[in-house]
């Protein structure tokens, strides 16, 4: 599964820099108009935000499941739904200080688990059961194929951001050649760090054990060293997903305030404060993400992670779909060479692909909720579309037929 999904997301990563290089247009958002025009533009726009309201939650509830493991609470449904709001709005706040606090603060963040990843990777083979991970590696003796699919959502979740550096681009110098930069070497490193910690930790802790854990990461160190480097890296992976849901939560609100200067979203959305932020419409997303909090409660933390990790990945694999489908005529609009358009439409239909085989692989509730929440999209969509009434192909057939 994770050999699987890192082809698919290099094959996403890579046709989403040739976007980033040759569109005038910004965004899955932007790539999407090419093809499906306004109306790509919004249905890309709306279900990525939709997606990452889900995936923040999910972020936020990591953090409460490695704070719970820290100070060794058991939190009931109730106290795990609360808490994680307490993270979402506290991040929210400080949001409000801008990118230059956002991005020093993650800044540190990132290192927060970039640390413990790379020690394991690098030291952990020495604790490394060759028989401990055998006996992993299909406790439930599914077939290959099934068990593959069944992983498919988890291992995407891991590489959903690859697009990220589109959304921030204008907070970017030279995001011409930065940003592809950016998505390609970023999913890389996610790869090879993803793909080498996870299946040393399946060597090192049995598997139920490991599938009970809120801290998986604290628990293997723990397991290596003594208990207090646990709690060290526990946390040290706290403070990380911490910096992640800041992060997020400002992505969240540049997204929301780009498609609000579109037309797709209320105008309230691109208001900003004295730092340059739309801390309104933050406060409005911040409130929308409480009641999905609460709609996804589960007596298991790991449960409710799962289903928003489900919903967070079908809603962001629309707009890569449609960003992968608008490549030719982004290539052509750009005069591109027909060799290298062949080249780069190559990639994302490969991309395309994968994405309808993840999807394909999600449970029949998620899809349920990921498709009514697309659905509900198109009809936002019908009322918004008489802003753009004057660049409609049928209103242009209409002038012509009066001429």
């Amino acid at each position: 599964s994770w050999l699987v999904t890192a082809v698919g997301s290099m094959c996403l990563a890579y046709a989403f820099a040739k976007c980033g290089l040759f569109s005038k247009k910004q965004g899955m958002g932007g790539y999407s108009e090419y093809a499906f025009g306004k109306s790509g533009h919004f249905m890309a726009n709306y279900t990525y935000a939709v997606s990452l309201l889900f995936a923040n939650i999910a972020i936020a509830i990591t953090c409460v499941g490695y704070g719970a493991t820290l100070f060794n609470v058991e939190l009931s449904t109730v106290e795990t739904c609360c808490w994680t709001l307490v993270v979402i709005w506290f991040c929210s706040m400080l949001s409000f200080l801008g990118a230059r606090i956002t991005g020093q603060i993650s800044g540190v963040a990132v290192w927060c688990v970039i640390g413990p990843v790379l020690t394991l990777s690098v030291i952990g083979w020495y604790w490394f059961d060759p028989d401990m991970y055998v006996a992993s590696w299909n406790p439930h003796n599914e077939p290959f194929a099934s068990a593959v699919s069944s992983s498919i959502s988890m291992t995407l979740w891991c590489f959903l951001g690859l697009e990220s550096a589109c959304v921030n681009c204008d907070n970017v110098d030279n995001p011409e050649r930065n940003v592809p930069i950016a998505v390609m070497t970023a999913t890389c490193t996610v790869a090879v760090i993803c793909i080498v910690s996870t299946n040393i930790i399946a060597g090192i802790i049995p598997n139920a054990e490991l599938a009970a854990s809120n801290a998986p990461f604290g628990l293997v160190f723990a397991r290596m060293f003594a208990p207090e480097a646990g709690h060290v890296v526990t946390a040290m992976l706290v403070f990380s997903c911490l910096g992640s849901t800041l992060s997020w939560q400002y992505t969240i609100a540049k997204v929301f305030q780009l498609s609000a200067r579109e037309g797709f979203f209320p105008s309230v959305f691109s208001k900003v404060n004295r730092w340059g932020f739309p801390a309104v419409g933050l406060i409005i997303i911040t409130l929308i993400q409480t009641g999905f909090t609460f709609m996804t409660a589960s007596p298991s933390l790991l449960k409710q992670f799962n289903m928003l990790v489900d919903l967070a990945v079908v809603t962001n694999l629309i707009p890569f779909i449609l960003s992968m489908a608008a490549i030719p005529m982004i290539m052509k609009m750009a005069n591109v060479p027909v060799a290298q358009t062949r080249k780069y439409t190559f990639f994302g239909l490969i991309g395309a692909l994968y994405s309808f085989y993840a999807i394909s692989s999600l449970g029949y509730v998620e899809m349920f909720w990921g498709s009514l929440a697309t659905f509900v999209g198109w009809t936002f969509w019908g009322f918004l579309s008489t802003k753009y009434a004057d660049e409609h192909p049928i209103h242009l057939l209409r002038d012509s037929q009066f001429e």
